[in-house]
């Protein structure tokens, strides 16, 4: 494994401190790192889960931070509400004091309530859903990545700007990521006043035959769909849609746009379009985080590592700058310290929201998801 002189330098700095240390109760920091590691949806955890390990790895070979090592306590959830409320409620009895994750949306939300009870932060690297910031219930909550209404608006203004649709249809898996995105590019729409939503239904996750909903689409004479929800029935959609002859722009969220739908949906795959945060890969905390990443594993790193390896940057950065883990102390720094990260220099807003990150529109090309200007 390479280590970078500069990333070496770098974390030296933002860790090796003299400083006093308050609000530790053990000889280690521990921060819970939650997501799904297994199942259908791991793809979307398991690269949080490696950049948290690399980061600590690096951070701990240095000295740790406020001369205490970090000790990551991986949790696996598989984006399920009543597995993450498990998850959570383990985390908080170990007694960590930040939790990096949950990183689907209706974990995060299923879980939020056990660490608000506890005095626990959150981070989550993807947690789109806009009311677990705007609803004001989750003081406790912050995100690395923008939330879905931002994501929805674009998504809309694509279809009826960029592909010129004027008749479309809008399909959700019924979750609160699915839909949360599918209801606001339905609300982006009808506010835009250039196309008809023509057609607003929800599917059920894990089915094997979506050539009802495949039917309708046709019926209605759609020129495009939006689609709100994750890569494994976003895979079925479109086979099913091309086997059918359905031949129209379809466009998902960032739980469409990683690795897991091209595999997945091999040559289907090809000119679908995704929403998904924006390219940071110039930055130079990113390219030396990849680097990192590749001389470890020997390929690149997948979805969401750019933000999970942000929401790791922050949560050390909070300790340090707080001088401990006490909550206040921590949700203080967050709303208040700049970060230079893996997606740019960042803080919190007063509602959680990082400020700084934002979508763009990705089309697969070759194989591969291309950002389009």
């Amino acid at each position: 494994m390479r280590q970078g002189t500069l990333r070496s330098c770098a974390i030296a700095a933002l860790v090796c401190l003299s400083i006093p240390v308050s609000g530790f109760a053990a000889d280690t920091i521990k921060i819970g790192v939650a997501g799904p590691h297994t199942g259908d949806l791991a793809p979307y955890g398991i690269p949080t889960k490696d950049a948290a390990e690399l980061v600590v790895a690096q951070v701990n070979a240095t000295g740790g931070v406020l001369g205490k090592q970090i000790e990551l306590m991986p949790v696996d959830d598989q984006c399920k509400p009543e597995i993450a409320t498990n998850a959570a409620t383990k985390l908080v009895s170990e007694g960590v004091q930040l939790v990096i994750g949950h990183v689907c949306s209706g974990a995060t939300k299923a879980a939020l309530g056990i660490y608000k009870e506890a005095n626990v932060i959150a981070i989550s690297p993807s947690a789109t859903n806009p009311p677990l910031t705007q609803s004001g219930d989750y003081s406790n909550f912050f995100r690395t990545i923008a939330p879905d209404d931002d994501q929805g608006k674009l998504a809309a203004s694509f279809a009826t700007g960029k592909l010129g649709a004027k008749k479309i249809a809008i399909l959700h898996d019924k979750g609160d990521y699915g839909k949360g995105f599918a209801d606001f590019s339905k609300a982006s729409i009808e506010a835009e006043g250039k196309a008809q939503v023509v057609l607003f239904e929800g599917i059920t996750p894990g089915a094997m035959d979506y050539s009802a909903i495949v039917q309708k689409i046709r019926r209605e004479k759609a020129d495009a769909v939006i689609f709100g929800g994750y890569h494994p029935e976003a895979s079925k959609l479109i086979g099913q849609m091309n086997k059918k002859r359905v031949k129209i722009p379809f466009i998902g969220p960032d739980g469409v746009k990683g690795d897991g739908f091209l595999e997945i949906a091999g040559k289907n795959a090809e000119g679908v379009y995704a929403t998904g945060p924006m390219d940071v890969s110039a930055y130079a905390e990113n390219k030396q985080a990849r680097a990192d990443y590749i001389a470890k594993y020997g390929k690149e790193p997948g979805t969401f590592f750019d933000q999970g390896y942000a929401a790791i940057q922050v949560a050390l950065n909070a300790i340090k700058t707080s001088g401990g883990t006490d909550y206040a102390g921590l949700e203080k720094a967050l709303r208040s310290t700049y970060v230079d990260t893996t997606v740019g220099k960042i803080k919190f807003d007063t509602k959680g929201d990082a400020e700084g990150v934002g979508f763009s529109v990705f089309q697969v090309q070759g194989g591969k998801f291309v950002e389009l200007n």
